[in-house]
């Protein structure tokens, strides 16, 4: 026997309150939430994609030089950290606004499935640090020919 449940209003109202506070605070209250971890420092804007054969990380780090990251890979792992420093004459000048950030960075990434370090490929440009990290041969998907009887 199926059981009726009386509607309330109060439940659905309440559930979309709360959906609405917590838009707001991440909107206003925290915007800076996308740039910044919860222990204070700069994390820079990371996409991770997969093709066939690799996957792809592209951190979006202006004004950075090459010499100025330290990647390591392991068989799962991605490890990019960075150091976006500030000019010196600007150290000591008085702003007015400030929302460009500085300091050091650290992005792991954790891949679904074994790669080969070995292939590793990373390209600074615009702004745009991209890495493709092949798969190991063992993680590409093989395509299975069927046969008829």
């Amino acid at each position: 026997m199926t059981e009726l449940a009386r509607w309330n209003p109060t439940t659905e109202i309440l559930s979309l309150r709360d959906a609405m506070d917590r838009l707001f605070e991440e909107s206003f209250v925290r915007p800076w939430s996308l740039f910044w971890n919860g222990n204070g420092k700069f994390r820079p804007a990371m996409d991770v994609y997969e093709t066939g054969d690799s996957y792809i990380v592209e951190l979006t780090v202006p004004g950075l030089k090459p010499e100025q990251f330290d990647l390591t890979v392991t068989q799962t792992t991605l490890t990019v950290k960075g150091n976006v420093t500030q000019e010196e004459r600007r150290e000591q000048a008085t702003y007015h606004l400030r929302e460009r950030h500085y300091g050091n960075f650290v992005r792991t990434v954790e891949f679904p499935t074994t790669v080969n370090p070995d292939k590793v490929q990373a390209m600074l440009e615009h702004g745009i640090l991209r890495i493709e990290v092949p798969k190991a041969e063992e993680a590409k998907p093989k395509k299975i020919t069927i046969k008829a009887a």
